[in-house]
């Protein structure tokens, strides 16, 4: 795992959780580097998420790397809706996650921001036949370098780095 850095403050388009992701127009099309949504806690928000990026890369002209960056989002989101949530709201209440995109030069950054206590630990050794605990270790095969900020104790996010060819 690569040592934690923190993304650039958020910005561009933000769609929020009570509206239904719609196809990108000239006004909400992302900015030339990165796109924001804000994602309901829930699973509803993990579709959001995939949809938001299949839309995004689109628009990026990226294409070619939409099976990897839509499994990299998906397992982040999920893990951000599973242990995202902070420990003083009830069980009902909808947790607070983003999503965003950047693109660098020569690299897609997939982060997820959540208010979760709780740091990403992937297992030493993950059980094949489980549903859970695989996901950081999908992010790790996926990535060229991944990890987390801390931005306060109710607060991080967790990043990926997916190499993508240098911009002109």
């Amino acid at each position: 795992m690569s040592q934690p850095a923190r993304p650039a403050p958020w910005s561009g388009p933000t769609v929020l959780p009570a509206q239904r992701v719609a196809p990108l127009t000239a006004a909400s099309r992302p900015t030339a580097r990165s796109a924001t949504l804000r994602l309901p806690g829930t699973t509803e928000g993990c579709a959001q998420a995939r949809e938001f990026t299949e839309r995004v890369l689109g628009a990026w002209e990226l294409n070619e790397y939409r099976d990897d960056a839509l499994t990299v989002v998906s397992e982040l989101a999920a893990n951000a809706v599973l242990h995202g949530r902070r420990s003083d709201t009830p069980d009902d209440t909808e947790s607070d996650v983003w999503l965003r995109l950047t693109r660098r030069t020569t690299h897609l950054v997939c982060a997820v921001t959540d208010q979760g206590e709780g740091l990403p630990h992937p297992t030493h050794s993950p059980n094949l036949i489980s549903e859970h605990g695989r996901g950081l270790f999908i992010v790790e095969a996926l990535a060229q370098h991944w990890g987390w900020t801390r931005h306060t104790p109710l607060c991080k996010t967790v990043w990926a780095m997916l190499p993508t060819p240098a911009r002109a």
